[in-house]
């Protein structure tokens, strides 16, 4: 090898466009791609807006207890005080909203009297109530995860419709004034609700 060659030199590398028209043509469509997300959780909220949201749900809760006491009947059911968490912890959530609460709750009492009328009470068909109320709340845009306990309990418990469902009814919106009263009283709350309807 004589020293005066030219020294060899490497290709450029390809450039993407270059790659691309290079590659055979697929039999299908390339999977579809997510853009990457960084997933984390919430940051921890500040000492004052933690206290805030725990005052609010807290005493929104006390009332509808409160209430309860008053008429003789239990107005405070878990699924009102899932609801509560979520208005006064995450009112931003879609979840959250008035429409997803009131009516998500009023979907779920519905299926669940009517799962009750057809099957009767039994843990079968609190399941299949559960089922068909998210399935309900999917396709009314009223997704609202305690509505779906609300149908159970339906099932489960039998609570009488006529007094049952005023009282949710109420519960529910007590829960929506609560919460849009409690973002207006301290200044730096998010505000909620983000919509009414």
């Amino acid at each position: 090898m004589s020293s005066n060659a030219a020294p060899r030199t490497q290709p450029p590398p390809a450039t993407p466009a270059a790659v691309t028209a290079a590659a055979p043509a697929p039999d299908s469509a390339p999977p579809r791609r997510w853009p990457a997300v960084t997933v984390r959780a919430p940051a921890r909220p500040a000492p004052a807006a933690a206290l805030h949201s725990i005052a609010a749900a807290t005493t929104v809760l006390l009332g509808l207890v409160a209430i309860g006491a008053l008429i003789h009947e239990p107005v405070l059911i878990p699924p009102l005080a899932a609801s509560a968490a979520l208005v006064h912890s995450a009112p931003t959530l879609p979840l959250a909203q008035p429409r997803n609460l009131v009516i998500g709750h009023l979907a779920g009492s519905a299926v669940g009297y009517a799962v009750l009328a057809a099957a009767g009470s039994s843990a079968w068909a609190a399941a299949v109530a559960a089922g068909l109320t998210l399935g309900l709340n999917m396709v009314a845009r009223t997704p609202h995860s305690p509505a779906v306990a609300t149908a159970v309990i339906i099932v489960l418990q039998t609570p009488a419709p006529g007094r049952f469902i005023p009282l949710l009814f109420g519960a529910t919106v007590l829960l929506v004034l609560t919460g849009y009263a409690a973002s207006r009283v301290r200044r730096k709350a998010r505000s909620y609700p983000v919509y009414w309807w």
